[in-house]
């Protein structure tokens, strides 16, 4: 097991509590359709907090289950950073959980 695990699966978890705080958080899956999509991030289908919440975090939770090998950088908070331009204060916390994601996946073993 990945000694990235146990911190990744704590901060997954604070990802989804920040979604969920701001309204971010969908009851409702998207379309299959939507979900299929080959684009990065999802961006021809989905809003971005759609993308955390319906590939991102479920792709990630099923990395750390299943014991696979970790993305070996993660960009996700460039991503954000240019989705959420307009929305800086309501980002904050979302943008700093997700830089501390990418200092995570990017630590050594």
């Amino acid at each position: 097991m990945d000694a990235r695990f146990p911190k990744l699966a704590d901060h997954l978890l604070l990802i989804e509590r920040e979604l969920r705080e701001q309204g971010w958080w969908s009851k409702e899956a998207p379309s299959a359709e939507a979900l299929a999509s080959v684009e990065p991030f999802c961006v021809d289908t989905l809003d971005f907090d759609q993308w955390l919440q319906w590939v991102f975090l479920p792709r990630m939770k099923l990395i750390i289950e299943q014991d696979q090998p970790l993305p070996n950088a993660s960009g996700i908070l460039a991503m954000a950073e240019m989705v959420y331009v307009d929305r800086p204060a309501q980002s904050k916390n979302l943008k700093t959980l997700l830089a501390e994601f990418d200092e995570l996946i990017s630590q050594s073993r």
